[in-house]
């Protein structure tokens, strides 16, 4: 991505955490990302393309923790915790994120549609912004997958991938009730456990 498309996405979630998104303005984004006007527009056309490239980055952000997660060393069970501690973290700390993953848009944010609006964007990075955004729904299917494309690994049979798909889909639903209502501290290990029993994990 380029680096004054990056620094604009930079000032745009900054603006987003002081101000609602119905006060930012392009002017502000692109001063505070030291480029014109100009170049903000080319880049995203209007303001909603500069909400859904925002929206976008910070779910392919999401998604890459996901893989970090299960990247990780450790236990299958393990590595599902780290996925599960990192949805819980990321979602209190970025409302976007929170907003995408439960699909509860509050009046301070930009709230794009989910369905792809038509572009003509020259710019590849807005063009794929401007396709479908994912839903709480996409999530929980790519992140099962996800997890249960690297937790079975290259040599899998389909049957040992399709008997961890209802387990991964549990704890990706767990970590979105997570979400909603966090657990105590130390609560999300033993949760995890809960849910998944020993011979699947």
């Amino acid at each position: 991505m380029p680096a004054a498309r990056e620094s604009l996405l930079d000032a745009a979630y900054t603006a987003l955490a002081r101000r609602p998104w119905s006060t930012v303005r392009m002017v502000d984004v692109a001063a505070a990302a030291g480029v014109s006007r100009q170049t903000l527009y080319n880049e995203f056309g209007s303001k909603d393309g500069l909400a859904r490239a925002l929206v976008r980055r910070e779910a392919d952000g999401y998604l890459a923790g996901v893989e970090r997660a299960l990247a990780g060393p450790g236990e299958p069970g393990e590595r599902l915790t780290a996925v599960v501690e990192w949805t819980s973290a990321a979602a209190r700390e970025n409302a976007l994120i929170r907003a995408m993953l439960t699909g509860c848009w509050s009046e301070r944010l930009p709230a794009p549609p989910l369905a792809a609006v038509p572009s003509s964007s020259s710019v590849p990075a807005q063009r794929r912004a401007d396709g479908p955004l994912p839903t709480p729904r996409d999530f929980v299917r790519t992140v099962r997958d996800r997890a249960v494309s690297a937790l079975a690994g290259p040599a899998a049979t389909p049957a040992a991938t399709a008997e961890l798909t209802g387990p991964c889909e549990l704890v990706v639903r767990l970590a979105l009730s997570c979400v909603a209502a966090p657990p105590g501290e130390g609560g999300v290990a033993e949760l995890v456990r809960a849910v998944l029993p020993h011979q699947q994990v």
